[in-house]
């Protein structure tokens, strides 16, 4: 399991005295425990691998965003320490599927459920997020959904 995983990085970077990875972890069992007290009162639970993965993701997604940010702010320093800290998240995320893998996967998806428009986005995501929730960036998902229902 992710969480078991975590555990186990946090205990090595502790011992070897790496202490970027070491709060970087931190963070990572913190947003996993806040997303467990929320789940608290949810009726159906998810899988925990799947749940932990979304929060990596997350994590992942708003990392980047701040990139962008201050390097237009032109904070290079701060850049790279969000950057370092993708780094150490994405070494939890499972394998992720590259572009094509991706593509393909969604075309079955477009064509399981029949989808033909931008009106169908939403069940095609759905679909997407059941079937492959672990394995593709929600964002990619987006917009590879979006090329291929609009016929780009």
């Amino acid at each position: 399991m992710i969480r078991d995983d975590i555990k186990n990085a946090l205990v090595t970077a502790m011992k070897g005295g790496d202490k970027e990875s070491t709060g970087t972890i931190r963070l990572i069992q913190s947003a996993i425990k806040n997303r467990d007290i929320e789940l608290r009162t949810a009726s159906a639970a998810l899988d925990d691998d799947a749940l932990v993965t979304e929060v990596l993701q997350k994590m992942i997604k708003q990392r980047r965003e701040s990139v962008e940010l201050y390097r237009k702010g032109d904070r290079e320093e701060l850049a790279a320490k969000e950057e370092a800290e993708i780094a150490v998240i994405e070494r939890f995320l499972p394998q992720q599927m590259n572009e094509d893998e991706a593509r393909a996967a969604i075309q079955a998806i477009i064509a399981d459920t029949g989808a033909s428009s931008m009106k169908d986005m939403g069940r095609v995501m759905a679909e997407v997020k059941s079937r492959h929730a672990t394995s593709i960036e929600p964002a990619k998902a987006s917009a590879l959904v979006k090329a291929l229902l609009s016929g780009a």
